[in-house]
C-alpha cells in the first residue's frame, strides 16, 4: 500500500481534513512523531511529508486534523469537513460538550528576498523547539523544504503552531489548531 508524505508535495495541492476519529498510521509515512499525555487529553502528532496530522483523544471524544493532498486511500468516514489552503481560513467546530476545536490557516505567498528572511529565522527557531523535519531529497533555490511543529499545553488545551515551508514556490502553509477540551467532572458518593 502506498503512503502518504512520500512524494513530493505543493503547497496548491493541500487540503484540511477534519476527522471525527483516528486514521489508521500505515496509510503515512511518518518521519517523525510524538505521544503527549496531559490533563485530560491524549494527542499523538505526525510529520508526513510536507504536511501533518494530529489526532486528540478525550472524554471518549477522538477528534483528527490532518493537511494532505488528496488522495483515494483518505477514507470519508467520520470527515466533518474538508478544504483546499487557499488565503487565510478560520474554522470552529464543536464536538458535542466534550471538546471544541478552533483552526486558522494561512497560505503566505512571498517575494524570493522576504522568503528567504522568513526561512531562516523560522528555520532557526525551529531547530530549538517542536518537532521539525527537514526534507534534503526536495532541496529547490539552493533551499530545504521543512515541516516545523511547535505544541504547548495548558491546562484543557492543545495549542498546535504547525509551518510547511515551500521555497520552490516562496510559500509557507501556516496553521493554528486549539482543541479545547473540558474537565472531567467526577461524582462524588
Amino acid at each position: 500500500m502506498p503512503e502518504l508524505g512520500l512524494t513530493k508535495q505543493r503547497s496548491t495541492d493541500l487540503n484540511f481534513y477534519l476527522y471525527r476519529r483516528a486514521l489508521h498510521p500505515e496509510l503515512f509515512h511518518i518521519y517523525l512523531d510524538k505521544h503527549i499525555e496531559y490533563s485530560n487529553f491524549q494527542a499523538d502528532i505526525w510529520v508526513v511529508g510536507l504536511s501533518h496530522l494530529v489526532t486528540v483523544q478525550s472524554s471518549g471524544m477522538l477528534v483528527t486534523e490532518l493537511t494532505s493532498p488528496p488522495c483515494d486511500l483518505l477514507t470519508d468516514r467520520g470527515l466533518v469537513t474538508q478544504f483546499r489552503f487557499r488565503g487565510e481560513r478560520d474554522f470552529t467546530y464543536r464536538f458535542g460538550d466534550n471538546m471544541r476545536y478552533i483552526f486558522s490557516s494561512q497560505v503566505e505567498e512571498t517575494t524570493e528576498h522576504i522568503f528567504r528572511t522568513t526561512y531562516r529565522d523560522l528555520s532557526q527557531y525551529a531547530q530549538t523547539r517542536g518537532m521539525y523535519v527537514p526534507y534534503e531529497q526536495w532541496t529547490t533555490n539552493g533551499l530545504v523544504p521543512f515541516s516545523f511543529i511547535d505544541f504547548e499545553m495548558r491546562q484543557y488545551e492543545l495549542h498546535i503552531h504547525a509551518y510547511h515551508a515551500f521555497p520552490g514556490e516562496w510559500r509557507i502553509l501556516r496553521t493554528q489548531s486549539i482543541f479545547e477540551t473540558r474537565p472531567v467532572t467526577r461524582s462524588t458518593k
